[in-house]
């Protein structure tokens, strides 16, 4: 199995950018730990704070049918891109959506997800523990 993880803008300072919120972990801790969990599936990473970066990669990996399913973990463009969202519907393999934090317990406008509806689920709350969660939601 092949599974791409997408993160968006600001997630590059993942255990610098408030610890209190997002934990003191890296995403390289978070993609080592994934990885000794899971040695049966490839793994591929990816980040950027550019939405049409971020849509070129999902389109990349997704609409062709590189990797089996794909994290998205869209930061800040979760609630504002409609762009994301009509990419994720594009695409020809599950997404799940993933956040660190619940989303629903923070400030009201991170309230609405605009991609939700695009996605197979969402995971949110669990602390990085989310990535890996959407994992085992991909893997089925």
């Amino acid at each position: 199995m092949k599974i791409l993880i997408v993160n968006g803008p600001n997630l590059n300072l993942l255990g610098q950018r408030e610890p209190g919120i997002y934990g003191s972990a890296t995403m390289d801790d978070c993609l080592d730990a994934l990885r000794r969990r899971y040695p049966d599936i490839e793994l591929t990473y990816y980040q950027s704070n550019v939405e049409g970066e971020l849509i070129n990669k999902l389109q990349e990996y997704g609409f062709v049918g590189i990797v089996d399913g794909i994290v998205l973990n869209a930061g800040a463009y979760t609630h504002t891109s409609v762009a994301l969202h009509d990419c994720i519907k594009s695409l020809n393999v599950p997404v799940v959506e993933v956040h660190i934090s619940n989303i629903y317990q923070r400030e009201e406008y991170r309230h609405t997800s605009l991609i939700t509806s695009a996605c197979r689920g969402i995971i949110g709350g669990f602390g990085m523990d989310s990535y890996r969660l959407a994992i085992e939601a991909l893997r089925g």
